[in-house]
């Protein structure tokens, strides 16, 4: 092939527009303990305030995308932003407080004791149907994702790679948001600490017109 011809089957292969959403790693607070509904809501604010566990070493799929990405974009809290500069080796270019985690409302039950994962899935459950108490709602936090979305999508546009460190639910639904908006998620593993979702679209100018496109990268789905 010609010199020519590869600088052209190069840049139409390029022309993939890229969001990896990578969860955090694991955070240094310990889950082992129970706790009481009110216990638990104190428990999450210092989750929030800290960091992640030491001695973790990202999967190499996600330190391969870290170090590509041209963007590098975390949640503000502490436990996104010490895992992006352990994946990337960098400090992240652009804190997005749209990135934190949905509200975990837990329902008054007394004295009632459980593990913290326990109060995660009843009080996910419960806001996702309608609980609130006060915090975050769910339609508030489905438009705090699509507004993210929009942003994210802009960042990616004209071929970039945009790497997002973020949380587990939230990414869950960026994921769908980015879908509603054109985006196709072409591999994840899961919901995991360090998990990943790649999602792609046939790049965009900043102005949103299309550009020419041609194979997408092949990016095997690999723990």
């Amino acid at each position: 092939m010609s010199p020519a011809r590869q600088d052209s089957a190069a840049g139409r292969e390029a022309a993939v527009d890229t969001i990896i959403l990578v969860r955090h790693g694991k955070p240094a607070l310990s889950r082992k303990v129970r706790l009481t509904w009110q216990e638990f809501r104190d428990w999450w604010i210092d989750y929030d305030a800290g960091g992640i566990k030491p001695g973790q070493l990202p999967p190499k799929k996600v330190r391969k995308w870290a170090e590509r990405a041209d963007i590098v974009v975390t949640s503000p809290l502490p436990r996104a932003i010490e895992s992006a500069r352990l994946a990337a080796g960098r400090d992240p270019d652009e804190l997005m407080p749209a990135l934190v985690e949905a509200a975990l409302p837990s329902p008054p039950l007394g004295p009632l004791r459980m593990r913290p994962k326990s109060w995660g899935t009843l009080a996910r459950i419960l806001w996702f149907i309608g609980y609130s108490d006060g915090m975050e709602t769910h339609a508030e936090a489905r438009a705090r994702a699509n507004a993210a979305s929009d942003t994210l999508s802009a960042r990616a546009a004209g071929g970039h790679i945009v790497y997002v460190q973020g949380h587990g639910w939230f990414n869950r639904m960026l994921k769908g948001s980015l879908m509603a908006r054109g985006w196709r998620c072409k591999s994840q593993n899961g919901d995991l600490h360090w998990s990943r979702r790649q999602m792609v679209r046939p790049s965009r100018t900043d102005n949103g017109a299309p550009q020419a496109t041609g194979p997408e990268p092949n990016e095997k789905d690999t723990a």
